[in-house]
């Protein structure tokens, strides 16, 4: 008698933790969603992205409704294929021409952020870009960290290069704004915005930027063409050899795929 009830007591307490544990999981199941929801809407740091799945968009930092409350974008979120082509500019080293010449036999408008050493060291170029149709927007004119800067150091550098573009360019600069390095916070999303910028991220992006490791083409066409999807903001650097070699047959290729190409103006905002 003694026995069975141990017995008892026993398959009680296995249904007791069985049933505890269900519980737990569906809590847990239904809980952590929302505290990474949480999480993921004041995500701040470096933009980062997670490629998936092939064809598709990435796994984002943040979403596309979280971004725009702040007027910031990485893409479009949309099912037809469109694409808008980003290029960062830190400096020149002579690939440049070669990637205005691609898009202009492409017929397509790009976005080129520029620093304000670019700015002082290639004014022709920049104003061959506008010439051309493209926009060129603030990359901030010398490149820092801005997420953690307050109002007045963060407008200081966008509205230097503002400046120099307007002295150079002769007309005022679009209201475009990348952070450097990709670092950015809520308040230093903010501060973009009420000085009128939109500011831009992009969700298509290789490896492309360090000068003694340059892609081969067929590394960069493997990154390029699987990571394209509808909607894609892509960023490139200026910098890049591979860039300035490939951009014809890659832009080819992308049409091939039925991609087209929009302006940043094109972007919808609603």
């Amino acid at each position: 008698m003694a026995l069975q009830k141990i017995k008892l007591t026993s398959c009680l307490l296995v249904l007791v933790l069985f049933a505890g544990s269900f519980f737990l999981g569906r809590f847990a199941a239904q809980v952590a969603p929302a505290i990474s929801s949480a999480i993921h809407s004041d995500a701040e740091g470096n933009w980062g992205l997670s490629f998936q799945e092939e064809g598709k968009p990435p796994v984002a930092d943040a979403s596309c409704d979280e971004l725009k409350k702040y007027g910031a974008y990485y893409m479009e979120n949309t099912q037809e294929k469109v694409m808008y082509l980003t290029f960062d500019c830190g400096y020149e080293n002579g690939n440049t021409p070669a990637i205005l010449d691609a898009l202009k036999k492409h017929k397509v408008k790009a976005a080129f952020f520029v620093v304000g050493n670019y700015l002082s060291t290639s004014p022709d170029l920049v104003k061959r870009m506008v010439e051309e149709g493209h926009i060129v927007g603030n990359h901030s004119y010398h490149h820092p960290d801005m997420s953690g800067m307050g109002k007045e150091e963060f407008a200081k550098e966008l509205g230097e290069l503002e400046t120099l573009y307007e002295q150079t360019v002769g007309s005022p600069m679009a209201k475009y704004y990348r952070p450097p390095q990709g670092k950015y916070s809520n308040n230093s999303l903010q501060i973009a915005k009420d000085m009128g910028y939109q500011t831009i991220f992009w969700s298509l992006a290789y490896v492309d930027w360090n000068q003694d490791s340059q892609p081969t083409h067929e590394e960069a066409f493997d990154k390029l063409l699987k990571r394209a999807h509808p909607g894609a903001v892509v960023l490139l650097h200026n910098t890049s050899k591979t860039n300035g070699e490939i951009l014809d047959e890659l832009l080819t290729k992308w049409e091939e795929m039925g991609y087209t190409f929009k302006s940043l103006e094109e972007l919808p905002t609603a």
